[in-house]
């Protein structure tokens, strides 16, 4: 667990994902001489922060956002939500500005936001949950489990993986923005016709823990059904524990899969959490072990 404790506690607010992309490109050239592909890597000023790895021939991409959710300090102690984060009074907030480093609290007031730390800090600033890991149960407890595992499922990919493309991709906490050039990109270097979304879902009336990853059959956006098929096929042969999940709201980089002006196939895959978009998301240790091996089992077979 311990690239998922150092994913954990790396400030990524939306807007500000530089130091997990610094973080992540480290990793990539550390590691990618023991993987079973040695993948081209195309990151930097075009691609604003997002990262993109391509190993063998893709057929299919895997996208994975790097951005939390978070506030931003306006004014008289004032915060503005980033995102949708949960908010309660007395969360731990912590950030750094020009004059040091925060940690204070989050307070509401009659629906309006703001913070307790004893002297102004300088606006704009991004500030974030504080980070408490908890590993006990079956369970893991964390703030950003939401989309940590989800980068975490990409990189124990990437060790495996022959053919595909993994994209890390920003901004999706808070309106989107990044897929579309991302998928110009990929379209005009080695296309690709379909597409997984390696992020995490919600524990609902028919989502439970201990009970396997989950493909989303829907959530605001629909995939194409003859592709989900072929997934919830290829999951039945693999033997791997996993539910399927309807719901009504909520959204990924599907939605701009979807949207693009591109013919791609897509489709969410990921472990369910409780306590959506707080410092204590709850993920079953089997279910986020689910997710790991049916990536591998479809991206070999899809």
């Amino acid at each position: 667990m311990e690239l998922l404790n150092k994913l954990l506690n790396i400030h990524s607010v939306s807007g500000d994902e530089r130091l997990m992309t610094d973080f992540l490109i480290e990793y990539v050239n550390q590691r990618k001489s023991q993987w079973k592909v040695q993948p081209e890597f195309y990151f930097g000023g075009e691609f604003h922060d997002c990262l993109l790895l391509k190993f063998g021939t893709p057929k299919t991409a895997v996208f994975s956002h790097i951005d939390t959710i978070g506030f931003t300090v306006r004014y008289e102690d004032q915060l503005v939500s980033i995102g949708g984060p949960e908010v309660e009074n007395g969360f731990d907030l912590v950030g750094e500005d020009a004059l040091g480093p925060i940690k204070c609290r989050l307070v509401e007031i009659d629906g309006d936001l703001f913070h307790d730390f004893p002297r102004a800090i300088v606006r704009g600033t991004l500030l974030s949950f504080a980070q408490v890991i908890r590993i006990n149960g079956g369970f893991i407890q964390a703030a950003y489990l939401d989309n940590r595992l989800g980068i975490y499922n990409c990189l124990k990919l990437c060790e495996s993986l022959e053919n595909g493309w993994v994209v890390f991709s920003t901004y999706e906490e808070h309106g989107g923005g990044s897929v579309p050039f991302l998928l110009k990109f990929i379209q005009e270097t080695s296309p690709i016709k379909q597409a997984l979304v390696s992020d995490i879902t919600w524990i609902t009336e028919g989502i439970s823990h201990h009970q396997g990853v989950v493909i989303s059959m829907r959530d605001q956006f629909i995939p194409r059904k003859i592709y989900l098929n072929r997934i919830i096929k290829l999951a039945l042969e693999s033997g791997i524990p996993f539910q399927l999940e309807v719901e009504g709201s909520g959204g990924s980089d599907g939605r701009e899969i979807q949207h693009s002006p591109y013919a791609i196939d897509w489709c969410f895959i990921g472990a369910a959490e409780d306590n959506v978009h707080t410092p204590s998301e709850k993920v079953s240790l089997l279910d986020l072990d689910s997710m790991l091996a049916l990536y591998r089992y479809l991206m070999k077979h899809l």
